[in-house]
């Protein structure tokens, strides 16, 4: 395998997955998306920055301390750094000038107003004065900073409000600065009642910065407020647990939790107004520089607006509602399990409802032929309906194993939670692999069946999240083929136990066999191209950087194999470059729906093969985690996920981006086409 050294073939990941934020802004900007949902892309870009700071930036920071070797672009941590906050400063000037110049505008003309405190009438005023006395002075503790009253230790992502005063307080303290913080149980956005600027039908809305502002002094009686400003502080949100030195790993991520929204800043937002006297204390004690300073030209905690796309009632202004379909077979049959006895199902999330897979586990719970019930949980959301199910089933005396992943990002605590609520009902709860993170979707039912055992599987590309079937595109099957059962069934041991490597019929697990899998799928399509048979490679993943595949991928299109990649996310491949890529094509589809689903197609001389996968082609996926990756054995299903999701996406022309040599992106026109929304012609074709 000829490796490219060329630094310049790779696209930083880092700054690739900016990228996707940009994208994402663009649908806020698009006049053909409906406005609440064009309010909603916003927040998300807002969202997915803070995120992208709390783990990604935080990241490289670290990396630069402790003086970490570039990647394979090269770049050094204090370069992507350096790039990052350019590039980063620039989406957030592009977010609030969405925001003041295209989305609040169009809102006020749909009667949606967001006002400013300078656009408040006298009635609003008096009401808003008296809420602020009634509903939110009660539970504000400011805290004036003198040496008996040091700075105070602000909690990840919070607002707060820096305030300049001037004057003595009752005991003669001569007033500097303090600070008061918004407690998290107040709403951010607050509704006036209707009526007060004389137009019934109008709704309005204040955000809480801007009444903290305007009744800032009410909480200092007797002095003068000179100036007050809101600032936001991002912290590192990465665990550091090590697992080899822990005897209890549930009990050590509580105790890493309680400190996640005090660890190091990262990042100080800021009002664009704030003088530099102020932002100078507050860089100071943060620990922070100047260059992690983001000024914002509105309030710091934007992605609290999308409270308003729930509180306004205007099916106008967002998508249309689908229904989910059930698959004729499925609802026709009494049980699930004799809907796949009559052989294989495919799950297309959204389109088809996720209740099939909470239909399975509820059946298994109350079949007195079910004997067991295995299940691996990534995120399952709050008071879920499954879980529910699960502690139903071990009450009913059935063997149930879930292997449940605590350290699964952000959601740490809620699976705490879900694991003890799961013991407590006699289920065998198991935190999977040390040093892995168990990433695989698996669920395996065995019933008796004729005396016998039988399996009854389901793998997934997505979480068991009701929520997020919902709301992303999603690969799932049902099967009780036999040897799938097997290989799902060994692969449950093998997180239970502590048993050797095992060997697979039909599956691909990482850490052990996705990867060399992989390599050995697109070195048979070298060969095939190289003796002048057709050769082609389709994925459909959220996000690439693994160094070993990128180059080989690179090979592959030197020896004449097409290749289209189809990369929600960040991608460090880099297309189109002369004599390395030009075979290579990389899209991103961004549109009402997260897309999530990961599928590889390879044409194998005509004996095509396509697999669905829980994991993206990235280092920490392919060789540092427990992943999952299932063939599509039943020909017309294959045929299924080959048409709706790779031939409908690479038709795409309205929600598609061309990622260019120069790691840019374009987003495709139809031109005189006719527009394909591969998103919308599945649910024109599935949906209700």
């Amino acid at each position: 395998m000829s490796k490219p050294k060329d630094r310049h073939l790779f696209i930083n990941r880092e700054l690739s997955q900016l990228e996707f934020n940009f994208r994402v802004l663009a649908q806020a900007r698009d006049p053909q998306t409906p406005l609440l949902e064009r309010l909603r892309y916003l927040c998300i870009s807002c969202t997915n920055l803070d995120e992208f700071f709390e783990i990604r930036v935080a990241g490289v920071r670290q990396q630069q301390q402790i003086g970490g070797p570039p990647g394979p672009d090269g770049l050094s941590p204090a370069e992507v750094m350096a790039r990052v906050r350019v590039r980063a400063r620039e989406l957030v000037a592009e977010q609030y000038q969405c925001w003041n110049r295209v989305l609040r505008p169009a809102m006020k003309k749909a009667g949606i107003r967001l006002l400013m405190r300078d656009e408040w009438n006298a009635k609003q005023r008096k009401w808003l004065q008296a809420y602020f006395r009634e509903q939110i002075m009660p539970v504000l503790s400011p805290l004036g900073l003198d040496p008996a009253h040091p700075f105070p230790r602000i909690l990840n992502k919070t607002l707060n409000i820096a305030v300049v005063l001037r004057g003595k307080d009752a005991f003669g303290r001569e007033g500097h600065m303090a600070v008061v913080r918004a407690p998290r149980s107040l709403p951010r956005i607050i509704e006036l009642p209707p009526g007060l600027d004389g137009d019934p039908l109008t709704q309005e809305f204040v955000f809480l910065s801007a009444i903290l502002h305007e009744f800032v002094e009410e909480l200092f009686p007797g002095m003068q407020v000179k100036g007050s400003y809101q600032f936001r502080v991002t912290r590192n949100s990465e665990l550091a647990v090590d697992e080899d030195e822990v005897e209890n790993l549930a009990s050590a991520l509580k105790d890493e939790l309680a400190g996640r929204g005090y660890a190091r800043a990262v990042r100080l937002e800021v009002a664009d107004s704030c003088p530099n006297s102020v932002l100078e204390f507050l860089i100071d004690n943060f620990e922070l520089s100047d260059q992690d300073v983001y000024r914002c030209h509105g309030p710091v905690n934007l992605n609290r607006v999308v409270a308003v796309y729930d509180m306004v009632d205007r099916p106008d202004l967002k998508f249309p509602p689908f229904a989910p379909r059930v698959q004729q077979r499925l609802a026709q049959s009494a049980t699930v399990f004799d809907a796949v006895r009559e052989g294989d199902v495919l799950l297309h999330h959204p389109f088809d409802s996720f209740s099939t897979v909470l239909d399975l586990v509820r059946q298994a719970a109350s079949d007195p032929e079910v004997l067991a019930v295995k299940q691996t949980l990534y995120r399952t959301g709050k008071d879920s309906v499954l879980v529910g199910l699960l502690e139903e089933a071990a009450r009913n005396g059935k063997d149930v194993t879930v292997v449940i992943e605590l350290r699964a990002r952000f959601d740490e605590e809620s699976n705490i939670g879900v694991a003890n609520r799961l013991q407590e009902a006699g289920v065998q709860v198991v935190y999977g692999v040390v040093g892995y993170k168990t990433h695989g979707k698996m669920l395996l039912v065995v019933r008796r069946e004729q005396g016998r055992p039988r399996r009854y599987v389901h793998l997934s590309t997505g979480n068991y999240h009701a929520g997020t079937a919902r709301t992303y595109t999603d690969i799932g099957l049902l099967t009780a083929n036999p040897e799938i059962g097997e290989d799902v069934h060994r692969m449950f041991q093998q997180l239970s136990g502590l048993g050797p490597q095992i060997k697979l019929k039909h599956l691909l697990q990482s850490p052990f066999t996705l990867h060399k899998g992989l390599i050995g799928k697109i070195e048979r399509e070298i060969a095939h191209a190289k003796a002048g048979r057709p050769a082609r490679i389709i994925a459909k993943i959220n996000a690439m950087n693994e160094s070993g595949v990128i180059e080989l991928l690179y090979d592959a299109s030197r020896a004449g194999v097409k290749i289209d990649l189809i990369v929600r996310g960040s991608c460090a491949l880099r297309p189109g470059v002369p004599g390395v890529s030009e075979n290579i094509r990389v899209r991103s589809i961004v549109g009402r729906f997260l897309e999530h689903s990961r599928v590889y197609w390879f044409l194998n001389d005509g004996a095509s093969e396509i697999y669905c996968s829980s994991a993206d082609w990235l280092e920490r996926n392919l060789l540092r985690r427990i992943e999952t990756c299932f063939p599509i054995l039943d020909p017309e299903l294959a045929r299924r996920v080959f048409e709706e999701d790779l031939e409908n996406y690479l038709a795409d022309n309205t929600q598609a981006w061309e990622l260019r040599a120069d790691g840019t992106y374009a987003r495709i026109q139809h031109g005189e086409a006719m527009p394909h929304s591969a998103q919308q012609t599945l649910l024109t074709r599935l949906c209700r």
